[in-house]
């Protein structure tokens, strides 16, 4: 049986929408898909302003928040409430890992008929080392999405596993995919020496850059360990920081106490992180766990050379030219030498040529975007089935 609807309502659950990897595909998503036949709202676990309301509001989106997460009787009152204000759904997707279990559930009382669970994270290494209690959660909301959820959406296979199980490629409702992104950005001729003016670059240093939220899984500690090896053999060396979150004052205060107070430059939340790595000579990058890493993606879509943490799922890898891994058992010395090695020895492949390679591959927004269309829709016929 098919859907004909004028009009498929989905209301997207995050902790909100600031820039970061899974909150910037959504937002690639509004611009794309086709919004008179989807409606697309966000709840929010936050009251206060993020970075992209403005946008949503005006695409015609609403920003709901939903506040209490800590306590779950007053959550449980709030999201109902919003889900019969608002609503009525057909799609309840959320993207805020183990705890889709409980939103979706509550979604199911209510009578969302399609609820999904999107998996954007690998959490293994942090469950591993949970307390008895956190683990008494994660296993309590697996099994609620499990229970619960209709279908799943996962980043990548590992980021699948995570949340779905072992047994997750046995189970039709959980299936990969993959979060594109916006290429156009990165088809605009950069002046990069200009840029580099701007931000107080000298125009012949070697510039090592990071895209990624203040967070313990982006390892800046770790980061500016290479860095401080690099600028003893490269004083022109610079680090470039972009993104910002909870651990800023912390790293901005290593960085002082490492004496790399005139080699790092932190450029904050911007939101034309294409433009700034036109700047950038090398991507560096090795995460503690990342469940895709679209900004490696994107790194790759600028034609920088990469280096990151093998624990990044293999999916990420488009140009090999272009990659390198390395364990994160390796020390800082060993990623200072491939570093310098790539800056004594530079790969040859134009932007143009990386961007071919792109717009072919399944991390293209408008493939993305057609693919999660048809996932809606899909989901939507099955429901109908009796």
């Amino acid at each position: 049986m098919l859907v004909d609807r004028s009009s498929i309502r989905i209301l997207h659950a995050v902790g909100g929408m600031n820039r970061a990897g899974t909150e910037t595909w959504l937002m690639h998503i509004l611009r794309n898909i086709d919004r008179d036949r989807f409606q697309m709202d966000f709840l929010v676990h936050t009251d206060q302003p993020c970075a992209y309301d403005e946008e949503i509001r005006a695409l015609g989106s609403k920003i709901i928040p939903c506040l209490d997460r800590a306590k779950p009787w007053l959550y449980s009152r709030n999201l109902k409430r919003i889900l019969r204000e608002y609503g009525p759904y057909d799609i309840v997707h959320s993207h805020v890992h183990h705890f889709s279990g409980y939103i979706l559930w509550l979604a199911k009382q209510v009578g969302v008929p399609i609820r999904i669970a999107h998996s954007h994270s690998n959490t293994f290494e942090v469950d591993a080392h949970a307390s008895f209690l956190r683990r008494v959660y994660t296993t309590l909301m697996k099994g609620f999405i499990q229970s619960h959820a209709t279908t799943g959406l996962a980043a990548s296979r590992v980021a699948a596993l995570a949340l779905f199980g072992d047994d997750w490629e046995n189970d039709p409702r959980w299936q990969v995919l993959y979060c594109g992104i916006d290429l156009t950005p990165f088809k605009i001729p950069i002046d990069g020496l200009v840029l580099r003016q701007e931000l107080g670059i000298p125009e012949d240093a070697f510039v090592i850059g990071h895209v990624g939220r203040f967070e313990a899984p982006k390892n800046h500690l770790f980061i500016l360990e290479i860095a401080t090896i690099v600028a003893q053999k490269d004083p022109l060396m610079r680090l470039l920081l972009i993104g910002d979150g909870i651990l800023r004052p912390v790293i901005d205060e290593k960085v002082k106490e490492m004496a790399l107070a005139e080699k790092v430059i932190f450029a904050g939340n911007i939101p034309d992180v294409p433009r700034l790595l036109a700047v950038i000579d090398l991507f560096l990058f090795p995460s503690l766990y990342e469940g895709l890493g679209l900004v490696l993606i994107e790194a790759q879509a600028a034609g920088k050379y990469c280096i990151f943490s093998d624990i990044v799922p293999e999916e990420a890898d488009i140009i090999p030219s272009l990659i390198q891994r390395i364990s994160l058992a390796q020390t800082p010395s060993v990623w200072a030498h491939a570093v310098i090695t790539n800056q004594q020895n530079p790969v040859s492949i134009s932007q143009a040529e990386a961007l071919v390679l792109l717009e072919s591959s399944v991390f293209n927004i408008q493939r993305s975007s057609q693919e999660l269309q048809n996932y809606y829709l899909s989901c939507l016929d099955q429901s109908l089935v009796p």
